[in-house]
């Protein structure tokens, strides 16, 4: 009989210290807009629908992978942070999910600081065109009181570590991300300004076989597409670009166009050059990166409007399909 005690108190034990492999997440959201919540978290393939009842209240169990996830309701959408064996309950409105959400329970100290530095993040970089052209000084000072203040909050927090070696990941990527935008947004403004010298190529191989440099069409003024066969906006702005290369076929003014296409599509290039039948003058890169660092060139395609003397009209010049190419052209007088 006294066995039959002891193991039924050792399975009670083992019971009651096993932990739950698996999130309770219930909650209610307001002013709800849909008849379900979305976890998602696509890297780890996991996607489960929670159903709201009229009221928009919910309570469900997920197994997860420890982690972030996103939230959502098919319309807006915000970020959490789950781990199994926690009890976390949220309430929402479906109007802002982000400033709105409030977690409690276990585990929702994580789900509340990634919801407060989300707002916060969005305060500093809502205005990117501002933030990044503040004065260098000031710029840095404000992004230093960012960084502070988040490590700080980071620090008195009782937080997973596993979330806090994350999060610590998180801010060091945005201040080199917030650096280097700010950094190049100075670059642009000062290097690439109307009338500096234009960034050059050279010696980049034509479509005859022959070799073209930025310097041998001095005496014209010079509109430039940087593009790639691969690029499919790109592709979408060639019966544009033919008809105002047509319309200004006799004026001085030479089309070029730049394919920064791997080695390995020299044929490819080749081809669509034929197939489309594409004018101006053609070149390939030959994977040389000068050029398009000099311009910042972070996206394709890019187009560019250089003078008869080598110097910047436009260094993000308007797309062949935007009216206000034209209007550009003719202020010139070309």
């Amino acid at each position: 009989m006294k066995k039959l005690v002891y193991l039924l108190v050792l399975i009670v034990l083992i019971t009651s210290c096993k932990k739950n492999d698996y999130v309770t997440f219930s909650g209610k959201v307001t002013n709800k807009t849909s008849d379900s919540l979305i976890v998602y978290n696509q890297q780890k393939a996991y996607r489960k629908i929670i159903q709201l009842d009229k009221e928009g209240v919910f309570k469900d169990t997920l197994k997860v992978e420890n982690g972030f996830f996103g939230l959502s309701d098919g319309k807006k959408a915000t970020n959490v942070y789950f781990k199994n064996g926690d009890e976390i309950i949220l309430n929402i409105d479906a109007n802002d999910f982000v400033k709105s959400s409030i977690f409690s329970g276990k585990g929702a100290a994580e789900s509340n600081f990634l919801s407060k530095s989300i707002v916060a993040q969005q305060e500093l970089i809502g205005d990117r065109v501002a933030l990044f052209n503040l004065p260098k000084e000031e710029f840095d000072a404000k992004i230093k009181t960012y960084v502070d203040k988040f490590k700080s909050d980071l620090k008195n927090k009782v937080l997973d570590t596993s979330f806090v070696k994350l999060q610590e990941q998180s801010i060091q990527s945005l201040q080199d991300y917030v650096n280097k935008m700010h950094g190049e947004q100075s670059y642009i403004k000062t290097k690439l300004a109307k009338g500096m010298p234009s960034p050059k190529f050279s010696a980049y191989e034509n479509y005859d076989g022959n070799e073209t440099s930025l310097d041998d069409l001095k005496g014209k003024y010079v509109y430039i597409d940087v593009w790639a066969t691969w690029c499919k906006p790109c592709k979408n702005e060639i019966p544009f670009l033919k008809k105002i290369e047509k319309k200004y076929h006799d004026k001085n003014i030479e089309f070029v166009s730049i394919s920064i296409d791997k080695q390995e599509d020299y044929f490819e290039w080749r081809e669509m050059i034929e197939e489309k039948e594409l004018g101006g003058t053609q070149l390939f890169a030959k994977e040389d990166k000068n050029f398009v660092q000099g311009y910042k060139i972070n996206g394709i395609p890019r187009f560019i409007l250089i003078d008869p003397t080598g110097n910047i009209v436009d260094s993000d010049a308007p797309r062949p399909s935007d009216t206000k190419l034209e209007e550009l052209l003719s202020s010139l007088e070309i």
